[in-house]
C-alpha cells in the first residue's frame, strides 16, 4: 500500500498565513483599520491603556476601543510604554498586568498577547510574562523570512512596513510552502510623519495586493498561535494510519493534496 503524502497547513486547507500588527493605539489606527477591513485583513492592536484611559488626544478614545477593533486582535503593549528590560519585576508585573486587566475591561474578552513596548526585553521579562497569562509577544526584529516563531515570547516579524514590503508582497505570493507566514508590524502614525518612509498610499497598495488570495488565510496575531499550538499538538500513530486532535480547535491536514478536518477530539483515520 503506497505511503500517503501528509502536510501540516492552515484552516481549510489553506498553505500560507498573512497577519499584520500595529502599535500604541494612535488615533491613525482609525483609518488603519478601515482600510485592513476593506481588503478583508485581520489585524492585531498593540495598546498602552494608561494614555487611553487618561484621555491622551494622540490615542484613540476608551469609548470606541471595543468597536473601532471589531473582527481584530486587541493586545498588551504595556500601561505606559517604558523599557521592560530596565524595569524591576515588580514594576513590569503592573505594566502588564494592569494594562491586561484594562483592556479586557474595554473589550470584553481576555487578551492573552503582547508586543514589547521599545522592543525590549530581557530574561526576567520573559519569566514574568509566562506568570502573568501572555501566551505570546512580538519583538522589533525583522527576519525577512516567512517562518514560524519557535519561541511565541521571542515572535520576531518578517517586517517593518518600511522594509519594501511590496516586493516582499511579491515574493511570498509566488511561493507555495505550506505553513509560510507573512508578518507586517508598525505603528499608524508613522504614515502621517512628515520626512517618513511610508505614506498611506503605500499602505493601501499593500493591503490590497494582499486582499482576496484564496491560499492564504487571514488572521490576528492570537488566531495564528492557538491553532499552530493545536497543530503541534496532533498525536500520530508511528505508522501515520491514525491521528488524534486533544485540542478544542479544528486542525486541518493535507492528505495527498486534499485538505481534510481533524475535528477538536477526534481521532481520524488516515
Amino acid at each position: 500500500m503506497a505511503q500517503k503524502t501528509i502536510r501540516s497547513c492552515y484552516p481549510q486547507g489553506k498553505i500560507k498565513a498573512f497577519t499584520l500588527s500595529y502599535d500604541d493605539g494612535n488615533v491613525a489606527d482609525r483609518k488603519l483599520v478601515s482600510i485592513f477591513n476593506k481588503n478583508g485583513l485581520k489585524g492585531t492592536f498593540h495598546l498602552n491603556s494608561g494614555p487611553i484611559l487618561d484621555g491622551d488626544a494622540w490615542r484613540i478614545s476608551k469609548e470606541e476601543v471595543r468597536d473601532l477593533y471589531a473582527g481584530h486582535e486587541i493586545s498588551i503593549h504595556s500601561l505606559t510604554h517604558p523599557f521592560l528590560d530596565r524595569c524591576q519585576k515588580d514594576v513590569i508585573v503592573t505594566e502588564v498586568l494592569e494594562d491586561r486587566r484594562n483592556l479586557e475591561r474595554l473589550s470584553g474578552y481576555a487578551v492573552r498577547g503582547m508586543s514589547y513596548p521599545m522592543g525590549t526585553w530581557n530574561d526576567e521579562v520573559l519569566e514574568v510574562l509566562g506568570a502573568l497569562g501572555v501566551v505570546y509577544s512580538r519583538t522589533t526584529q525583522a527576519t525577512r523570512t516567512f517562518a514560524l516563531p519557535q519561541n511565541w515570547l521571542l515572535w520576531h516579524p518578517t517586517a517593518h512596513h518600511s522594509h519594501n514590503i511590496l516586493p516582499l508582497a511579491d515574493s511570498f505570493l509566488a511561493r507555495k510552502y505550506p505553513l509560510d507566514l507573512f508578518y507586517v508590524w508598525g505603528h499608524s502614525f508613522e504614515f502621517d510623519r512628515e520626512g517618513c518612509e511610508v505614506d498611506w498610499k503605500l499602505i493601501e497598495e499593500f493591503c490590497e495586493k494582499m486582499s482576496g488570495h484564496e491560499e492564504i488565510w487571514y488572521a490576528t496575531n492570537i488566531e495564528i498561535y492557538d491553532y499552530i499550538t493545536a497543530q503541534r499538538a496532533l498525536i500520530y500513530t508511528v505508522d501515520k494510519e491514525f491521528v488524534s486532535n486533544p485540542s478544542a480547535t479544528p486542525v486541518w491536514l493535507l492528505i495527498d493534496g486534499t485538505p481534510r478536518e481533524i475535528p477538536p477530539g477526534a481521532t481520524v483515520a488516515l
